[in-house]
């Protein structure tokens, strides 16, 4: 039976004795109640999907955060409510009051026929006298060089990822020795959090801000700012007054360090930073920071490009990457700034890319006047600003980067495209954005089901068209998230146990959450069936007009009400306006399908398109 396999008791080992814990259940086994989406990505957004999962050991149960490097089981459809998992690396950790776990990686060992709970678990409960360690458990390493981890034997030794040792004083900064943390647990950067003590993390600068300096009334300081990357994620430091003495040489742009508490873990200032990560880091006098031997088991640079034509469905204010062919170079000019009264150097250069769409880039300061590539040079931005200013336009923040002619696949694609056909292309702009048929630049053509697969539809670039079909399946779980409810917000909001909600992202509680669709539809035509992803507008049109809001008050109140609205919804013939695009996933690689407006089918403007048709055809 499947609750013979489960570890029992082992989360209250895990919080309570971490030390014996691991020793008694290495690689505990676990059923899964819960898989959820933490929030659903903008267009354009480079942040990675997040999950939520609860997982119990038939006594408790307790919440945990999926690391993104092991998304795949949930990406390839492993991970399901009610499978059985064995835990084969975690971290054990408080958060606001609450013992969580960060799983870092996992194995499906057995799949129920149905998501059926096993015995009656109670949510583990913080013990204020024993509070968990911040242990990494497991014996996969994130890097392939300079982690080692100790195997788990059948003695059930404790497996602690630690740092190598490295000789004392060997490049070290800061308030102590390269020896003296030579035992600190190394910390993969999408587990830093306010609650983690005694970490070390492997990271590469990717950039390096000048120094910049302010005067107020209430004084005046100095500040300086890096990118740390390593291959979990990415996070931004920052060293103020004497820590910017202390740190600013040391730390050079494109070298690896190990970097190790004491060093302040706060929530991130979005408006100054530019990337997906929830924390950033400000050294403290005591950090120690040390250069690396090891310089090649940490990446260069992550990008997440955005294609040119792409940036027309990228909200406002949103921050993108993006790489093009460098067609047109402005000279320098200077603009004065309104608040501060400061002139500042600008250049503004023209991208194009294979979408058939230029774009205009404006850089700032020393990027701006030592800029010298040439003309049809291949430029990757990571860290630009979308403006609605004639269109669509890109500013490089001052925390983004610029590379010229980068050795990656995107880049030497760009190349071969521009030398073999690129130079003779005509380019549309995104200035004629005015209604929403202006705003897509392109005509969406109407496609039936086969047509979609055949033309294979999204896997080079992405796609539009118009799509008549009829629903016939809505998958009924997981169909809304709870979001923030503050206006333009719509995060996923974190319910607390006490009544309240909390966006992180608004840095504020609500009373109760605003419900939000996110849906995945099969329709069907005569060619073919096809699976839709829906968001909170189009899924409205789908569910007749029902807010996510109301259909989540009737599974609290009744079941049966519920499945009568999905009821209604199907078998509904609409007319969809749907983007098809190519996503990663793990490992795979799968279109999707996403619905940008359905509407209800005129049968009168049908009509008249069929009878046209006829008359073509002459008969």
């Amino acid at each position: 039976m499947a609750a013979q396999q489960i570890t029992q008791g082992a989360f209250e080992a895990i919080f309570t004795d971490p030390d014996h814990g691991a020793a008694r259940f290495p690689v505990p086994v676990l059923q899964v109640l819960q898989v959820k989406t933490l929030d659903a990505k903008a267009p354009g957004a480079s942040a990675p999907d997040r999950y939520r999962v609860v997982l119990s050991d038939i006594r408790n149960y307790v919440q945990c955060m999926l690391a993104t490097q092991a998304n795949r089981v949930v990406h390839e459809g492993q991970l399901q409510r009610g499978c059985i998992i064995r835990l084969k690396q975690y971290q054990a950790q408080m958060l606001k009051g609450r013992n969580i776990l960060i799983v870092l990686d996992l194995e499906v060992i057995e799949s129920l026929g149905t998501p059926e709970k096993i015995g009656e678990p109670v949510a583990f409960e913080a013990k204020a006298d024993a509070p968990p360690q911040n242990t990494t458990i497991g014996g996969a390493g994130f890097y392939g060089g300079g982690v080692k981890h100790e195997p788990v034997t059948q003695e059930y030794k404790q497996p602690v990822a630690k740092m190598p040792s490295r000789a004392a004083g060997g490049g070290g900064g800061g308030g102590g020795g390269g020896g003296s943390h030579g035992t600190s647990t190394l910390y993969p950067i999408e587990a830093l959090s306010p609650y983690a003590h005694k970490w070390t993390i492997k990271a590469r600068v990717t950039s390096k801000s000048e120094i910049k300096t302010w005067h107020k009334a209430s004084g005046e300081g100095k500040l300086f700012s890096v990118n740390l990357l390593d291959e979990s994620g990415e996070i931004k430091a920052t060293g103020f007054n004497d820590q910017c003495d202390q740190y600013y040489d040391l730390l050079q742009e494109g070298q690896v360090y190990y970097i190790s508490s004491p060093c302040k873990v706060q929530l991130a200032k979005k408006q100054f930073s530019n990337l997906p990560n929830d924390y950033e880091l400000t050294f403290e006098r005591d950090t120690v920071i040390e250069k690396a031997e090891d310089q090649s088991s940490v990446p260069q640079i992550r990008f997440n490009f955005c294609n040119i034509q792409e940036l027309q469905e990228v909200e406002k204010d949103a921050t993108v990457d993006i790489i093009g062919v460098l067609k047109e170079v402005q000279e320098v000019s200077q603009i004065t700034s309104k608040t501060t009264q400061k002139p500042y150097d600008k250049r503004e250069l023209t991208l194009v890319d294979d979408t058939g769409y230029s774009v205009r880039v404006t850089i700032w300061g020393k990027t701006a006047t030592n800029f010298d590539a040439n003309p049809e040079s291949i430029i990757a931005f990571k860290g630009t600003r979308v403006s609605d200013f004639g269109g669509r336009s890109l500013s490089l923040l001052s925390s983004g980067t610029m590379a010229v002619d980068p050795d990656i696949a995107e880049a030497h694609r760009l190349k071969g495209w521009y030398d073999a056909s690129g130079r003779n292309d005509n380019f549309a702009t995104h200035s004629s954005m005015a209604g929403v048929g202006a705003a897509t630049g392109r005509k969406d053509d109407s496609k039936d089901i086969s047509q979609v697969k055949d033309e294979k539809l999204g896997m080079e670039n992405p796609d539009y068209f118009s799509l008549k079909a009829t629903i016939v399946y809505i998958k009924q779980d997981n169909f809304a998230y709870p979001a923030c409810r503050n206006e333009g917000c719509n995060k996923k909001v974190t319910d607390m146990g006490d009544g309240t909600w909390r966006c992180e992202k608004c840095n504020m509680s609500h009373d109760r959450p605003q419900y939000r669709y996110i849906m995945s539809v099969n329709v069907n035509d005569h060619t073919g069936q096809l699976w839709l992803s829906c968001f909170d507008d189009t899924a409205r049109t789908i569910m007749n007009g029902k807010s996510a809001d109301e259909l989540m008050e009737l599974r609290e109140m009744d079941d049966s009400r519920l499945a009568a609205e999905f009821d209604a919804a199907n078998c509904r013939k609409l007319n969809f306006r749907c983007r098809a695009k190519m996503d990663t996933f793990g490992d795979t690689q799968r279109i999707r399908y996403q619905v940008m407006g359905a509407t209800p089918l005129d049968y009168k403007s049908e009509a008249n398109k069929l009878a046209d048709l006829i008359k073509q055809m002459g008969v």
